[in-house]
């Protein structure tokens, strides 16, 4: 169950939040099931945190750090999350439909199951990232570091509905 304390820590604003997590590094942080929808975080702080399940539906994380932390079944939807390092979150389950995640770091992240329908991934570091039965169905991978081999591991498009004829090769560059 979240810690209270740390989400009326967190609705405060970033800067206290920020300014908390430096002088409490070894806090463990539970924010699962957490209810940020529209939430503005921009810059937050946030490595580490069990947001597991949690509602962060167009919230701005523009620039946050999420590295290392459980994200499995939040619903990003309609969030943005420009260059925000996400580096080996776990997004299992999660859904990120119409999510900006433009020149995110999603390096070693887990991305089993997630939905990324029409997210905005251009220029996005997918390095070694799992995306196994992923959705990418209308997504722009426009600049992505993402291989070949990692799309071939997505949700097959004959298996999206409406799916609209793409070539992966077309969106992949080529190191």
């Amino acid at each position: 169950m979240a810690n209270q304390q740390q989400i009326e820590l967190l609705r405060q604003g970033v800067t206290n939040w920020n300014t908390w997590r430096k002088e409490h590094p070894e806090t463990e942080l539970d924010l699962n099931e957490v209810d940020l929808t529209g939430a503005i975080l921009t810059g937050a702080d946030l490595v580490r945190v069990n947001l597991s399940g949690a509602k962060l539906s167009a919230v701005d994380l523009t620039g946050a750090d999420l590295s290392g932390s459980n994200l499995a079944g939040a619903n990003f939807d309609n969030a943005i999350l420009h260059a925000a390092n996400l580096t080996r979150v776990d997004l299992s389950g999660a859904s990120l439909q119409k999510t900006d995640l433009t020149e995110a770091v999603l390096k070693n992240a887990m991305l089993l199951d997630a939905n990324l329908q029409d997210a905005d991934l251009a220029g996005a570091n997918m390095r070694d990232a799992d995306v196994t039965n992923a959705s990418f169905k209308v997504a722009n991978l426009k600049g992505t570091l993402i291989t070949a081999d990692q799309l071939k591991k997505t949700r097959p498009p004959e298996d999206i509905p409406y799916f609209q004829e793409v070539s992966w090769d077309s969106v992949i560059d080529q190191p």
